[in-house]
């Protein structure tokens, strides 16, 4: 068995391109699925830790007249009896100028059940709170601060400011990018004086708030790791595509190798060696080779998602506000998983040839035409599990047709699946079927039917590679156009959402007076205050139904103005924007896409909300999209919202005179006034300019690893074309030989090759078209209104279908043109003897 073991192997030393080609797909398969399951593991690790501290199962009070909490509160409800704690938050710049989160605690009054309170020994604790005091972090975070984990334990890195932080001590459980120190040393670091961020307590541990305090419950503060699940989940879709067309060049590698094999597997056969072992003995091939490039491709994974972990990192942090650390953190499965992924996949995809070389008698082992009638009868397989697969994906349009909106994310991702593979399995078929009919129209002509014989006889070794080619042009297609027509919206709902000339967030203290004093200013033409609070969503009474509810959403108060008003995008009202505007003057609510779409709400239907004061009963006027919030949302005018749910009073949005001055003056002008009168700082102050700019580079780095895969999905796709084409190059320049030796010029041979593969790379092209916007109208209209709560118009963009047309050429043309350089090389002695010898 080693002796047969090691002559299968000698093949490839005799065909080198073909076991790269073989190992190239297990790696870039392994690679791309491996280093988005690592970028996934340390993200919910993040998580996990951030989620076991003390943010999301404690209740919270806050002030109600919107004034900043103090030591004082804290003292005076102790006093009370009531078991709450101090919690201090800020941030700090360490001196390589990386921003940390520092978290004060008073480790004695924290609720006992908390994962900092509960860990460590009693001395461990104290030891938080006497000199000379501990600052815990975890391991991941002490490379920020400049430091080896090694080193970190004991050392006192010093800040920015020139300020040193008590001796580090490494705490695995806390979150990345967080500090967490006593309450007076973070007072001290922050310069806060005796200043609260808030008071916490464990969850339900006070029936209602204190007279002058609201209560913010536990349980209408979302787990991050709830939130980017659709974000995690739509990276696994993009790797899991990765990993498919990887394993198409694998599969095309596998045919190939074996193709030319078929007069080895007969000696093998002839000399005994039974049929049995001889699957088994290419099995074992395909594990050991499989083994190489899974191990290969999890070490390179491992790589790219350190490449891209920063980026991911600044995404969930911008769309989420989900701290996610930049080291990764792997658990051992981690390991186990992707290998196994990929060698599951490397035996899926080498599956039929095992099955069709077990099938195949001794004397058909050795004859390419009895492998070639196996192809035929192939391409009637993939006809009828095409049909199958396209069926599949209309019971799914219809299945959604029949959802509420918003519902059915994991059936959206069968949809487009079902629709991709439906695409796929049929182009061999259509392929083989127009190349008989461009047969019989080109009788008269036969140099032109020669050449559409020719690649009909290529076709079952071209047919893999062009499917891995549709699939990753029409995935890239589809997934381009959805985030250039999300990119064209979101710049155009930006525009029209910030239409003041300046943003002001004063402290809630001072709000009222810098109002007043504004009103005062000439240059200020009109102002646009907001304010902000959390409720809960108890019932909704819509079209005549009652429902009983307990959802967490976010209040928010705007000014209707004559700026504000004509700009403000509405998607739906109850009698026109006029009315919509007259009737949230009134005290009416607008309510936002995710929330109309998650509980199935329209205008005209009422709504009833928790306050401090009690219920409250608001009728929805109108519904407002609002992209990039993953929460609902309940918008009601300012005055309204401070009156009836004592809100926090939030920015204030000035609108300028035409007197004032231009460009860069206008804020540094007001910025001084307010300096002056105030003691304002001028980061209190934004330009409409700096915020639409933020924004934008927000987004840009949103979909910077959107971006970067589907690049990557591209690139082995057009790998896969290249190698398939280079790898046949040979065999292809024998089949020319005749024709030369019958007059037919080596430059017209050339165009021959160029022009079999550049057609049937266009045809390819081509399905891939409507096939990508088709995806494109899945993802806008079905997957991200289900991972993310609304709908974005569908856009589709010439310059993609261009690009992806250009690929699709320029990959043949390519593999076609280095062949046919060599042809135009080699010396017509060589052709006629590459001929004798086949």
């Amino acid at each position: 068995m080693l002796t047969a073991l090691l002559t299968l192997l000698s093949h490839y030393r005799r065909h080198p391109g073909q076991l790269a080609m073989l190992l190239l797909g297990l790696w870039v398969a392994g690679a791309l699925w491996s280093g988005v399951q690592a970028i996934n593991a340390s993200a919910r690790d993040s998580y996990d830790r951030a989620e076991a501290l003390f943010t999301t199962g404690l209740d919270r009070l806050e002030r109600r007249d919107g004034e900043p909490l103090d030591r004082a509160d804290f003292v005076s409800l102790r006093r009370q009896g009531l078991p709450v704690s101090p919690l201090l938050e800020g941030q700090v710049v360490t001196s390589p100028g990386e921003r940390l989160t520092v978290i004060g605690i008073d480790p004695l009054t924290l609720p006992g059940d908390s994962a900092f309170a509960t860990a460590g020994s009693r001395g461990e604790l104290t030891a938080l709170f006497t000199p000379p005091w501990q600052t815990r972090l975890a391991p991941d975070t002490a490379s920020r601060l400049g430091l080896e984990r090694q080193a970190a334990p004991g050392a006192e890195p010093a800040l920015a400011d020139g300020q040193r932080l008590p001796p580090l001590v490494l705490a695995p459980a806390l979150p990345p990018d967080t500090l967490v120190v006593d309450i007076a040393v973070a007072a001290r670091l922050l310069e806060r004086d005796t200043a609260v961020s808030r008071l916490v307590t464990a969850a339900g541990a006070l029936e209602t708030a204190p007279e002058g305090y609201r209560l913010g419950r536990a349980d209408t503060l979302v787990d991050p790791g709830e939130l980017t699940a659709s974000f995690h989940l739509n990276l696994s879709a993009m790797a899991l595509l990765a990993l498919i067309v990887g394993l198409f060049i694998v599969q095309a590698a596998l045919g190939l190798a074996l193709e030319q094999r078929l007069g080895l597997l007969r000696t093998l056969r002839a000399l005994g060696v039974p049929g049995r072992t001889l699957v088994a003995l290419l099995a074992l091939e395909l594990a050991l080779l499989g083994v190489i490039g899974a191990l290969a491709g999890i070490a390179s994974g491992v790589w790219l998602a350190r490449a891209l972990l920063p980026d991911v990192a600044a995404t969930l942090q911008s769309l989420y506000g989900a701290a996610v650390g930049t080291q990764l953190r792997l658990p051992w499965h981690y390991w186990l998983g992707g290998l196994g992924v990929t060698l599951g996949g490397l035996f899926v995809a080498g599956s039929g040839f095992l099955w069709r070389a077990a099938r195949l008698g001794v004397l058909g082992l050795g004859q390419a035409q009895a492998w070639r009638a196996g192809f035929q009868r192939q391409l009637l397989g993939q006809a009828i599990a095409g049909t199958l697969a396209a069926l599949l994906a209309l019971a799914m349009w219809a299945w959604l047709a029949a959802q509420p909106a918003g519902e059915g994310l994991v059936a959206g991702f069968v949809l487009v699946g079902a629709m991709m593979l439906a695409c796929a399995l049929w182009l061999s078929p259509l392929l083989a079927a127009g190349l008989s009919g461009l047969c019989r129209l080109a009788r008269r002509r036969p140099l032109t039917q020669w050449a559409l014989a020719d690649l009909q006889l290529q076709l079952p070794r071209l047919s893999l590679a062009m499917m891995a080619l549709l699939i990753a042009l029409s995935a890239n297609l589809g997934v381009g156009s959805m985030v250039g027509g999300f990119r064209l919206t979101f710049l155009d709902w930006l525009d029209q959402r910030l239409t003041a000339d300046l943003y002001l967030r004063p402290p809630a203290g001072q709000f009222d007076a810098v109002q007043a004093w504004l009103v005062e200013r000439d240059e200020v033409a009109e102002l646009l205050p907001t304010a902000d609070a959390e409720s809960t969503l108890l019932e909704v009474q819509a079209r005549g139904d009652q429902r009983p509810l307990e959802v967490p959403v976010t209040l928010f108060g705007i000014t209707p103005g004559t700026r504000l008003t004509p700009t403000w995008p509405l998607l739906e009202t109850r009698a026109g924007r006029d009315a919509a505007w007259r009737a949230l003057e009134e005290g009416e609510a607008f309510i936002n896409e995710q929330l109309a779409l998650g509980q199935g709400l329209g205008p005209g239907d009422r709504l009833v909300l928790r306050s401090p004061g009690g219920h409250q009963r608001v009728t929805v006027a109108a519904i407002y999209p609002d992209y990039g919030n993953p929460r609902g949302e309940v918008l009601l005018a300012t005055a309204a919202l401070r009156e009836r749910f004592a809100a926090t009073p939030g920015s204030l949005g000035i609108v300028l005179a035409d007197t004032a001055p231009p460009g860069e003056r206008r804020a540094e002008a007001l910025s001084r006034a307010l300096a002056a009168r105030f003691a304002l700082g001028r980061e209190a102050l934004r330009d409409q300019r700096e915020v639409k700019a933020l924004s934008t580079e927000i987004f840009e780095r949103t979909f910077a690893i959107t971006r970067a895969l589907n690049a990557l999905t591209l690139a082995v796709a057009a790998l896969a074309l290249l190698a398939s084409l280079l790898a046949q190059a040979r065999e292809r320049r024998r089949r020319l030989a005749p024709l030369w030796a019958l007059g037919v010029t080596r430059g017209r041979l050339a165009g021959i090759q160029l022009t079999q593969l550049g057609g049937a790379a266009l045809a390819t092209g081509l399905t891939a078209v409507p096939l990508g916007i088709a995806i494109t109208a899945c993802l806008v209209a079905v997957i991200n209104v289900a991972a993310f709560g609304w709908r974005l118009p569908m856009h589709v963009f010439p310059a993609e279908i261009a690009l992806t047309l250009a690929t699709a050429l320029g990959v043949a043309l390519l593999a076609a043109g280095l062949p046919a350089l060599t042809l135009w090389r080699t010396p017509p002695r060589t052709l006629l003897a590459e001929e004798e010898a086949t």
